[in-house]
């Protein structure tokens, strides 16, 4: 209850601006919507209730990018759009759960529940290839499982696009990312599907390979992606 309180006081002093850069120990509200579809450009209208957020490049020398992460709920599932400034695509991978994380990809964690050091991780590339993982971590030694029955009301909806200065031309100007995670999939994860008032901890990152090896995060973390205590907090509206 007083983990709860805490939550819901953070929560009131978060600032839900049209963009905002979120400090460390952060709260992200999310609102609830209708199931909706989507095309990977980020048109649909479910979006305008959600605000963006935007993450903050940690390592490397690569190009000064801006990313940012919208994000929503719903009775089946969650939904998330990533909005990545590039001006070139470094993606040559054109299979599900090869090592996106080699070349250009977005990344998001769930931990749902803080008990059991066990969350859900899922990369996609600009190139619309997808790894949805269940992670083990036990104390820093960690290794994903791929789901089983992938299929029917487990299976990821997930669409990409690369936008262009003219249409049909050479020129990037980035690329954006929207899928949706069907609570069916994240079981045998606890506290879900998520009600009003429930809390995950989560984090979001963008890898891209420009020039050198950058990376941007919305909590920072130390060791690797995988520093799950360092997560920050979703409060499910």
């Amino acid at each position: 209850m007083l983990r709860l309180l805490f939550v819901i006081h953070l929560c009131c002093l978060y600032n839900q601006s049209s963009a905002v850069t979120t400090p460390a120990d952060s709260v992200w509200r999310v609102k609830k919507t209708q199931d909706f579809q989507f095309k990977g450009d980020g048109s649909a209208s479910n979006w305008n209730q959600a605000s963006w957020v935007k993450l903050t490049q940690r390592k490397g020398n690569g190009v000064a990018y801006q990313t940012q992460v919208k994000l929503l709920y719903s009775e089946t599932g969650i939904y998330c759009l990533f909005q990545c400034e590039d001006t070139k695509i470094t993606a040559t991978l054109k299979e599900d759960f090869a090592d996106l994380y080699k070349e250009d990809v977005i990344e998001v964690f769930f931990w749902t529940d803080e008990k059991t050091p066990l969350y859900f991780e899922y990369e996609l590339s600009p190139l619309n290839y997808e790894l949805p993982i269940l992670v083990p971590n036990a104390d820093g030694t960690f290794f994903g499982w791929r789901p089983w029955h992938y299929e029917g009301d487990r299976k990821t909806r997930h669409a990409t696009h690369i936008s262009r200065k003219t249409s049909g031309g050479e020129a990037v100007t980035g690329w954006t990312a929207e899928f949706f995670i069907p609570y069916a999939l994240l079981k045998p994860l606890q506290n879900v599907p998520p009600k009003p008032g429930s809390y995950w901890r989560a984090n979001f990152y963008r890898i891209d390979y420009d020039k050198e090896y950058a990376t941007w995060t919305w909590q920072p973390v130390k060791q690797s992606f995988h520093d799950y205590k360092r997560y920050g907090t979703l409060v499910f509206e």
